[in-house]
């Protein structure tokens, strides 16, 4: 449900609300195969931080009238949102913990109420890289820290926690930077990566952290060897940490809007300057440097952050979006009930 939402505002399109996303969620089909379930983003208009039980019985009710059920949790823990900086005063990271631990207990409740299986509680860093890097070894530390505690939050709760890498969040900036937090924070069965197609594509650019590309300047996206060896080598590092796998495509081109300044907008699987083949890239993720499918994710889901409304209204975005997860499954042998055996055994 996030694409309903991200990017949406006053300075750009208005929202699109839960019940239309939801049945657009639920219309697609290919071939007799629809989406499992939906993630949530824990925010107005679509989810109230702060709901109760009455409300949280009438979501499931929602959901589940569809024959759909609750993977992740978008835990807003940005300033705009009710949060804070995961590297900033003793308040603002207050602020960043209360909205976790808010979402922990939503996520609770909803596993409560039958409807939410697998699944995780999405955060990042809530701060930008240019205040990062006015001390890099410090603001690290910090985050953390902050991330430590959220983790001792999660596990009261039995939830998992999995931190976004993305060029627009500092400390996670890099693939360098994300692998170096996670290792300091040092929590594997609680906090681990979520990786994004669209997102981890930009760090082998190095946009916001030169010092960390991986593929060489001018180079030619034509090159597909030197591109798969670039891609490689990001998920061989990252891969042991990921729980959480997003089927994106990437044009790979630096657009954004408020908190998501200078960051990649995903496009359509299908889009003609998209610079991945999907099935292939995903198999870089999804199996092990020995070829092996790895069932370590929460679970696998597709994220249009950005996109248009017109675009997010069209069936046929739904439709096209779907035969690519289907594809994706089927090359890699990916199955979601093993998946969710793992994540219950691991919580």
């Amino acid at each position: 449900m996030w694409p309903g939402l991200v990017g949406k505002g006053p300075d750009s399109e208005p929202p699109i609300d839960l019940e239309t996303m939801l049945n657009l969620t639920a219309a697609a089909e290919v071939e007799g195969v629809r989406f499992d379930g939906v993630d949530l983003f824990l925010f107005d208009p679509h989810v109230d931080i702060d709901s109760g039980d009455d409300a949280l019985k009438r979501l499931t009710d929602q959901i589940a009238s569809r024959n759909l059920v609750v993977g992740s949790l978008v835990a807003p823990v940005w300033p705009p949102t009710g949060g804070g900086s995961a590297m900033g005063s003793e308040a603002e990271r207050n602020q960043f913990l209360t909205q976790v631990r808010k979402a922990c207990v939503i996520g609770k409740r909803l596993r409560d109420l039958g409807i939410r299986r697998h699944g995780i509680v999405r955060i990042d860093s809530a701060s930008s890289p240019a205040d990062w890097a006015k001390d890099p070894v410090a603001n690290t530390r910090r985050i953390a820290e902050t991330f430590r505690r959220t983790c001792s939050i999660a596990e009261d709760y039995g939830e998992r926690l999995a931190a976004e890498g993305e060029i627009c969040w500092g400390g996670m900036h890099s693939w360098k930077h994300t692998l170096e937090l996670l290792e300091m924070v040092g929590r594997p069965q609680t906090l681990g990566f979520q990786a994004d197609m669209a997102h981890t594509l930009l760090f082998t650019l190095g946009y916001n952290s030169p010092e960390d590309r991986i593929l060489p300047e001018n180079f030619d996206w034509s090159d597909r060897q030197v591109l798969d060896s670039a891609i490689e080598k990001m998920t061989n590092a990252l891969r042991p940490w990921t729980i959480d796998f997003h089927v994106a495509q990437n044009d790979a081109t630096v657009k954004g809007s408020g908190s998501h300044d200078k960051t990649g907008r995903h496009c359509l699987p299908g889009d003609p300057n998209g610079k991945m083949d999907i099935v292939r890239v995903a198999g870089s993720w999804m199996r092990d440097e020995h070829g092996k499918v790895t069932q370590a994710f929460q679970h696998i889901c597709w994220d249009g952050c950005m996109f248009a409304n017109e675009i997010m209204m069209k069936r046929e975005t739904w439709r096209e979006v779907l035969a690519t997860m289907i594809a994706v499954r089927n090359a890699h042998g990916w199955d979601t009930t093993a998946a969710a055996k793992s994540w219950q055994t691991k919580v």
